[in-house]
C-alpha cells in the first residue's frame, strides 16, 4: 500500500509594524494560522484560504521558508512569510482569539512544538532549510 501524507501548510503574516499574526488555538495555545491542503489546492491557494479562515486576514505570501516533516503521522508541512494585505481580524471554530504581535511576545506566546523555530526561520537571512524532521 503506498504511503499516504497530508500536505499542510503555515504562514507567518507581518503587518505594516512587522508584527506577526497569532491565533490562539483551542488544541495548541497560540500559534501561527495554517493547516491542511483541500483536494484541488495548490500549497499556496491552501495557505491564503487557511490564513482567512482562522484569521480574518488577507495575506499575499512573499517567501517560502522550508519544508517540514512528521514522520510519526506521515504531515508535510509547508512554511511561508506574508503580508497583510486587508481583512478584520475575526476568530472562527478555529481559534479562540486572534492578534498581531511583536517578535519577542510571539516568541513568549508560541509554546507548541517547534512552533517557534519556525517563526526564527522566517526572519532568517541565512537559514532556509528544505526539510526539518519534527
Amino acid at each position: 500500500m503506498p504511503p499516504k501524507h497530508i500536505i499542510s501548510a503555515s504562514c507567518v503574516v507581518l503587518n505594516d509594524e512587522n508584527q506577526i499574526l497569532l491565533i490562539k488555538s483551542p488544541l495548541r495555545g497560540w500559534e501561527i494560522p495554517g493547516g491542511q491542503i483541500e483536494n484541488g489546492e495548490t500549497i499556496r491557494e491552501g495557505v491564503i484560504r487557511e490564513v482567512k479562515e482562522e484569521s480574518g486576514v488577507d495575506v499575499e505570501l512573499t517567501e517560502f521558508c522550508g519544508v517540514f516533516q512528521n514522520t510519526e503521522h506521515s504531515i508535510i508541512n509547508n512554511l511561508f512569510k506574508g503580508e497583510y494585505i486587508g481583512g478584520q481580524l475575526t476568530t472562527s471554530d478555529e481559534s479562540l482569539e486572534v492578534g498581531f504581535f511583536t517578535y519577542a511576545e510571539a516568541m513568549e506566546k508560541v509554546t507548541w512544538g517547534n512552533f517557534t523555530e519556525r517563526i526564527r526561520l522566517c526572519f532568517s537571512e541565512k537559514e532556509k532549510p528544505f526539510l526539518i524532521s519534527f
